[in-house]
């Protein structure tokens, strides 16, 4: 065991309600004093404004991916962190972020035409693993926090910074 080392992490979000950024959050309640000891949060936009990626042990992603611009920076996470874990349903399956693949034609160009062509989405949703390999995951919606806990315990020892 390392006692000078820390898990360096990221945690990124792309298209979602962001359910468990939030509840990671809350969770910091909880967590904070014994995580910062441990882990090194290198990404984290919801906490902080000084950002990197480079060099990640674990990246968390959440939320679906909805463009190009999207899935060319989640393959920029990839190739910068050792492992990737896929937070909650949009990032583990699609859904719901998906649920406007299947509108028809009609409805497309009704209710999201606009959004469609503002705002370079692509023709379809699809989750991180469609785009780049996932290690692991931590399923729901929100995700569930005692796997989320579990997931940072795991990597905790797999790096040797804990027993």
């Amino acid at each position: 065991m390392d006692t000078n080392k820390k898990l360096v992490i990221g945690w990124f979000s792309f298209t979602c309600c962001e359910d468990s950024t939030i509840l990671l959050t809350e969770m910091l309640n909880d967590h904070l004093t014994e995580w910062k000891k441990l882990i090194e949060f290198r990404y984290m936009k919801p906490l902080k404004s000084n950002n990197r990626i480079e060099g990640l042990d674990v990246a968390f992603v959440e939320g679906a991916i909805s463009s190009e611009v999207q899935a060319n920076e989640l393959k920029k996470i990839r190739e910068n962190s050792k492992y990737v874990v896929a937070i909650g349903a949009c990032a583990c399956t699609g859904q719901p972020s998906a649920s406007r693949n299947n509108f028809v034609s009609d409805e497309i160009n009704y209710k999201i035409a606009f959004y469609m062509c503002h705002f370079d989405y692509s023709k379809n949703v699809q989750k991180i693993s469609d785009f780049i390999k996932v290690d692991d995951q931590v399923n729901g919606c929100p995700m569930d926090p005692k796997a989320f806990v579990e997931a940072v315990g795991k990597y905790l020892k797999l790096f040797n910074i804990t027993q």
